[in-house]
C-alpha cells in the first residue's frame, strides 16, 4: 500500500521498519521538528526522522497539521493509509479522512485501559498484571477508535518502563502489516471499544518522581520501575539527590526511609525495598554494589 508514516520517538521506529520490510511504499514520513538537545542544546532530529533519512524517505516536520497548506500537501500524496505511532500531535478530522482507508494508530495498552500519553508508565505504576498493543482506527477523540487487532503480554514483577517499552514496540511492529492488510482487504472489521474500564494515562509529572517512604514497598517499587529511565524516582541522601532506576521488594521493616543494613535495604511504610540501579546527580548510573563501594551507607541512615 501507499503509506505515510507519522511518528517521532524510538518507540515508533520498529513499526516504520516493519512497513518498509513488508514492501509497502512509504512515500513520506511526518515527525516532530528537530529540537535542542544535549549539552550543546543543538537541534537534534527525532529517532524516526533519523531512520527515515537513512532510508531516503522524504520527511516533513510541520509545526501543526491544522495548517491548511500542510493538509493539502498530505492529501496530494494520494495515500491508501497513514500509520501513526506516538507522533505527538492531535490530528484533525480532515487529516484522518485524507487517506483512502483512514489513519491507524499503534497504541501501547489494552484499550480502553490507559488511553493517553503515558500508558506504559501507568500500567507498571498501577500494578497491572498484563498490557499489550492495540492497532486501532483513529478518531478525533483521544484513543477512542475501534480496534483492528490487539496483542497482549504479561508484565513481569521486574519489568521497568524501559524494558516494557522495547517489548511493546517490537510487538506492535510484529503485527502492523497483518493488521492494515486485513483491514484494507475487508478481512477484519474494527471492533468498538467497551464503554467500561476506561482509564487515562496522564502525562508523567516530575512531581510524581519524589519517593514517599511512608508508602508500601510494593507501591514504591512500582514507582521506581515505572519511572525508569525517565524521569527517574528520586530521594535525597546526605544532601545529594539519588535516582533509583530499578529495585526489588525485600523482607524487613523499620522506620520509613531508614536503612536496615549496610546493603541499602530501606524501610518503607510497609515492608522494605532495595535499589538495584542508582544514579547520583551528574554521574552515570551504576549497580548498587558499585555505588556502595564509592558511597558506603551504614545501618540506620535516614533518606
Amino acid at each position: 500500500m501507499r503509506i505515510a508514516f507519522m511518528g517521532t520517538p524510538d518507540f515508533a521506529v520498529p513499526t516504520l521498519k516493519a512497513l518498509i520490510d513488508a514492501g509497502h511504499d512509504v512515500v513520506a514520513v511526518y515527525s516532530q521538528p528537530p529540537r535542542p538537545a544535549g549539552r550543546g542544546k543543538r537541534d537534534r532530529k527525532s529517532a524516526v526522522h533519523t531512520f527515515a533519512d537513512q532510508h531516503d524517505i522524504t520527511v516533513y516536520t510541520p509545526l501543526s497539521m491544522r495548517d491548511a497548506d500542510e493538509q493539502a500537501k498530505l492529501k496530494a500524496l494520494d495515500l491508501d493509509i497513514a500509520v501513526v505511532v506516538a507522533y505527538g500531535q492531535i490530528l484533525p478530522q480532515v487529516v484522518l479522512d485524507a487517506p483512502k482507508f483512514g489513519c491507524v494508530n499503534v497504541h501501547a495498552s489494552l484499550l480502553p485501559r490507559w488511553r493517553g500519553a503515558a500508558p506504559i508508565h501507568r500500567a507498571i505504576m498501577a500494578g497491572d498484571k498484563e498490557t499489550g498493543v492495540c492497532i486501532m482506527m483513529m478518531e478525533v477523540g483521544l484513543d477512542t477508535g475501534p480496534v483492528i487487532q490487539r496483542v497482549t503480554t504479561l508484565i513481569a514483577p521486574s519489568d521497568t518502563t524501559a524494558q516494557l517499552h522495547d517489548r511493546l514496540a517490537e510487538m506492535g511492529a510484529g503485527v502492523i502489516d497483518e493488521a492494515i492488510t486485513a483491514y484494507a482487504t475487508g478481512k477484519v472489521t474494527p471492533e468498538g471499544q467497551p464503554t467500561e474500564g476506561v482509564t487515562y494515562a496522564h502525562k508523567i509529572d516530575k512531581a510524581e518522581a519524589k519517593i514517599d517512604w511512608t508508602q508500601s514497598a510494593e507501591v514504591i517499587d512500582r514507582q521506581i520501575r515505572g519511572l525508569s529511565p525517565f524521569p527517574g524516582a528520586w530521594c535525597e541522601l546526605g544532601g545529594n539527590r539519588l535516582k533509583f532506576l530499578d529495585s526489588e521488594v525485600c523482607e524487613g521493616s523499620g522506620q520509613a526511609g531508614t536503612t536496615l543494613d549496610d546493603d541499602l535495604t530501606i524501610a518503607c511504610g510497609e515492608g522494605s525495598i532495595r535499589p538495584k540501579i542508582i544514579q547520583k546527580a551528574g554521574k552515570a548510573a551504576s549497580d548498587r554494589t558499585a555505588f556502595l563501594l564509592g558511597n558506603p551507607v551504614s545501618l540506620g541512615v535516614k533518606l
